[in-house]
């Protein structure tokens, strides 16, 4: 007896001791992980400081973004020794929340070393340059988060590094795209007097009574104004005669980015047969749908007619706030996804330094921001010196249909839900960075999604403004493969949207020009089909316990995860294809 109490002794302390061990195992690595992650996302802000002030890390609020060619190096260096650091740590027994982090992260880093290192993207696009210097500056305008004061302040400290990042692109950027070139050179001309006036007005009263600082910001003003004004002259008199570099990154390129972006291993030519056979579908309910509404008028011209229903001048924001209220209610009444806050988005017109670009946005703070809270539905009116006709053409963008359908898919349920549930997301990283497929296509699922559910009662316009917003991002699906893979060239992609998407052709070139410089830009449609596939398999998977409601809160809840990480936390075990 006294032997068998020994040995069952013995046995004890061994096992204790292994799960001593196995526990202190799991957190030696819990804490490298964590350590790793915090110091990922400080090197990251370094080298993007405006995106640390965007996420709510305000220590990074007077610091400027350094593209010189020392800086890249370094920042290639530092990636490196980054993913090397992560491949030792996911050798040890991490949890399943921080496996799915590390596999996010690791994305991310191969991502960034792919731009940087393999496609060059600043070596070989002016672009970055010039839309830089406005967007840093915008993000401490645009929010109160600390003094206006103080924010000028750091306002003239990143104005003055504008110069020096007009020199990096000078002395960096070798044989673009032309078409990189022509938009960097609209982009520079347009943020001239962004640089040189908006800011400084703004500056100016936000200074206040201080002598010394309206210097500081005239001067900084003056000279990001003309810096900004010299890039525009390179651009045109220089680089785009010498600008004859292809735009199209190749087909193993274009596979990694979505493998690192969005952890999808999906044979291109299969992607673009899926691609093409949604396109074929939508068009076709297109065309039936715009056939209800007008038999035997052109789609083309029944769009137009959708557009008399469009507010006026005096009602543009009141009638916003109607159809903003109106999609949240029936997301409550139809039990379409939980909403975790009573909190409303501020509904506004767009700041008059924020209206070139979009004529409705959502602009919400980061997960990490404690102080100016608010989110913002921007809405861009027409300015008051414009002559009638051109503010009639403005506000039929307004369109009641439209305008649904872009409220949904910016706000509800899509990404202002997205950001009420940020500070939710279960880690940090989740809540600093996100995978287009996820988020955007969320939206995007969105906006078919509630039409599906009964939103608009059936109105064939309502149906046909989702359709034709679904057969834009359709053509941008096959355009953005066809541009960087089949050498399809923008003329060609230009026609396709035109003769495909029912756009304009100034549209359509546009639209095709972006796909030149945003080659994955097919992630709308891609994570909508990701999404709804994932439904059909969850709720398979639930059987009689599945609800649409289920589902979207537990989606939501995630953060932007790649789908595929999604499908291992709400699909564990689950085997089935991601399309």
């Amino acid at each position: 007896m006294r032997v068998l109490l020994l040995v069952v002794s013995v046995i004890f302390v061994f096992l204790m001791a292994g799960c001593n061990g196995n526990r202190s195992q799991r957190k030696q690595a819990a804490d490298a992980f964590a350590g790793f992650v915090d110091a990922h996302f400080r090197s990251q802000y370094e080298w993007r400081p405006s995106d640390g002030t965007d996420a709510g890390f305000h220590e990074y609020d007077s610091k400027m973004e350094d593209y010189s060619a020392a800086a890249i190096r370094t920042r290639i260096a530092t990636l490196s020794d980054e993913l090397l650091k992560l491949r030792t740590i996911r050798q040890q027994p991490l949890s399943a929340n921080d496996e799915i982090d590390a596999a996010m992260l690791d994305g991310q880093i191969r991502s960034d070393l792919l731009d940087l290192e393999t496609l060059r993207w600043l070596n070989r696009n002016p672009i970055p340059y010039v839309t830089l210097p406005g967007s840093a500056v915008d993000s401490l305008i645009k929010r109160n988060f600390a003094p206006p004061a103080e924010r000028v302040k750091n306002v003239v400290i990143r104005l003055r590094g504008v110069p020096a990042m007009i020199e990096a692109m000078k002395a960096n950027i070798q044989d673009p795209p032309r078409e990189y070139t022509e938009l960097a050179l609209r982009v520079a001309n347009g943020s001239v007097n962004f640089l040189g006036q908006t800011v400084r007005k703004w500056g100016e009263e936000a200074a206040g009574n201080d002598a010394a600082l309206k210097r500081d910001l005239d001067d900084a003003a003056d000279n990001a104004g003309a810096a900004m004004g010299e890039a525009t002259r390179w651009l045109k008199e220089d680089l785009l005669a010498r600008s004859k570099g292809n735009y199209a990154i190749g087909a193993d390129n274009f596979s990694k980015k979505l493998l690192f972006d969005e952890m999808l291993d999906i044979p291109l030519d299969r992607l673009l047969e899926i691609g093409e056979a949604n396109l074929k579908k939508d068009k076709q309910a297109f065309l039936e749908t715009a056939r209800v509404i007008a038999p035997g008028k052109p789609p083309m011209e029944v769009m137009r007619m959708i557009s008399n229903d469009h507010p006026t001048e005096q009602s543009l924001i009141t009638d916003t706030k109607r159809d903003v209220e109106g999609i949240r209610q029936f997301i409550v009444d139809h039990k379409i996804v939980a909403i975790p806050s009573e909190v409303r988005p501020i509904i506004t017109e767009t700041p008059p330094y924020a209206r070139a670009g979009g004529f409705a946005m959502m602009d919400t703070p980061g997960a990490y921001e404690t102080k100016a809270t608010e989110a913002f539905y921007y809405v861009t009116p027409p300015e008051k010196d414009w002559p009638a006709k051109q503010k009639e053409e403005h506000l039929r963008l307004f369109n009641r249909p439209v305008m649904n359908d872009i409220t949904i898919h910016e706000a509800w349920p899509g990404h202002y839900l997205q950001f009420l549930y940020a500070r939710q997301f279960p880690t940090k990283t989740r809540k600093l960075i996100y995978t287009s497929t996820n988020v955007e296509g969320w939206a995007h699922y969105a906006e078919q999604m509630m039409v599906e559910q009964g939103f608009g009662n059936g109105d064939p316009k309502i149906k046909l403004a989702q359709l034709a917003e679904a057969l834009l991002r359709d053509c941008r699906y096959v355009v953005g493969i066809r541009l960087h893979t089949k050498d399809m060239s923008i003329e060609d992609g230009t026609q396709f949207f035109v003769d495909n998407g029912f756009c304009e052709r100034a549209v359509a070139s546009e639209e095709t020009r972006r796909g030149a410089y945003d080659p994955t830009y097919l992630y709308y449609t891609l994570g909508k089909l990701l999404i709804y596939k994932m439904r059909a398999d969850y709720q398979q998977a639930k059987g009689s316990r599945y609800t649409l409601e289920g589902f979207h809160d537990e989606f939501v809840r995630q953060g932007g995860l790649p789908i595929p990480l999604m499908r291992r936390i709400m699909l564990p075990g689950n085997s089935a294809p991601l399309l």
